[in-house]
């Protein structure tokens, strides 16, 4: 089985190494973890390194690729708490240093940290993604959405469909008033 492997191009090693993961046999696993990395195929290799009972490399695999919160869980179900801990640390850091608030705050959820630094990570992503955002040109779009939504539903006659038209009516008119 393993010469039969070697014998293949990088391509269909992977194209292979896919298909059969559940089935590898164990003598294929390494080279398989590594050939499946190599390829940018992060999930398929961590999946066949934590199946395999290679822990350690599933995690190392994970932190290169920087998730790390996947990388604690899989610590927190082999039983690692210590390491699980360590990761979201490691992750928060790395996280906010990235930007990431969102994985951020799911690190820092996990960790047990006070809401109030919780909420300074909403904040913060919040300022984050809002800069170089055109407010004028957001209230536009929504403008025009509403107006769609208004002819879109002209001629219908069911209390939805006033409901609906009743409160786009009061909500461009609230518009037209800032």
């Amino acid at each position: 089985m393993k010469d039969e492997f070697e014998r293949k191009t990088f391509e269909q090693k992977v194209s292979y190494l896919i298909d059969n993961l559940r089935q590898l046999p164990d003598e294929l696993a390494n080279e398989g973890i590594e050939v499946l990395a190599k390829a940018g195929e992060t999930e398929y290799a961590v999946v066949l390194a934590r199946d395999k009972g290679m822990t350690d490399k599933a995690i190392a695999i994970l932190t290169d690729a920087g998730d790390y919160l996947w990388a604690a869980l899989i610590a927190r179900n082999a039983g690692q708490e210590a390491l699980c801990q360590k990761l979201y640390r490691d992750g928060l850091q790395y996280y906010t240093d990235m930007e990431m608030f969102g994985r951020a705050i799911s690190a820092a959820t996990a960790l047990g940290i006070s809401q109030d630094e919780i909420d300074d990570l909403y904040r913060r992503g919040v300022a984050r993604e809002s800069q170089g955002v055109d407010l004028a040109h957001s209230r536009d779009l929504i403008d025009c959405a509403m107006q769609s939504l208004d002819m879109s539903i002209i001629g219908r006659d069911d209390e939805l469909s006033r409901q609906v038209m009743q409160a786009v009516h009061e909500e461009m008119e609230k518009n037209e008033k800032k």
